[in-house]
Order: structure tokens, then sequence, then C-alpha cells
């Protein structure tokens, strides 16, 4: 059975670029919008791998992510933004949050092995 990722980005650009290559590289790939929409798809359906946005319209990634990681602990989380963050901030406080942080310019290539990694898949 493949792999489910859930995407959360207010940018729909980003959403589609994303779901297309993870698509394409076998994963079954969801997209929310907005931190409700997220939260009420992860309700219905865990999912294996969440990546998210940090500054979302109705609120930000945080909130989704304590959301799923109450009903999924172990959740593999990768936050994807726009925002810079000091490095000393992303050790303090996101890594107890998120595996991994990404700036929205990361290659595909590079969030594709990422993932991998993450969920404990072979990389070539």
């Amino acid at each position: 059975m493949k792999k489910h990722i859930l995407i959360v980005d207010d940018e729909v650009t980003i959403r589609e670029l994303l779901t297309g290559y993870l698509t394409a590289n076998g994963y079954r790939v969801t997209a929310a919008s907005s931190v409700h929409e997220a939260i009420r798809l992860a309700d219905k359906e865990l999912p294996d791998l969440l990546i998210s946005d940090l500054q979302l319209e109705d609120g930000d990634g945080f909130e989704i992510i304590e959301r799923v990681k109450s009903k999924q602990p172990d959740l593999p989380v990768i936050l994807l933004t726009g925002v810079l963050f000091d490095a000393e901030v992303v050790e303090q406080v996101i890594r107890n949050m998120v595996n991994l942080y990404l700036e929205k310019t990361t290659p595909l290539a590079k969030i594709g092995e990422s993932i991998k990694e993450l969920l404990g898949e072979k990389t070539n």
C-alpha cells in the first residue's frame, strides 16, 4: 500500500507542485490549504507523513502538528516554510515538534530524499 502524505500549504502553487512530484514518485497525497481543512483530513485518515507550512491564513502549522501528533506521536513531520529561523531557534523549539525544517526553495529532489529517509525507505 502506498504511503500517505498530508501536505498543508495555503499557496496553491506549492500544493500542486508537491502533490504532482510526490504522486509521480509513488505516494498517495492529500492536500489542504488551511488549518481547519488539514485537521479535518487528518481526523478522517491519519497520514504516514505530514508536510506543513508554518504561516497559514487561519492559523499556523504548529496547531496541525500538535493535533495530529496527539493521535500519532511518532508521525514524521517536515516543516516547509518561507519563514527563516535562527539556527538556535530551530534547535530549541522546532526540533521538539518536527523532524525536519526545510525552506520552500529546497529542490524537489532533496525534499524527496528527506521523505524517503523519514519513512524508512531505501534511497538510491
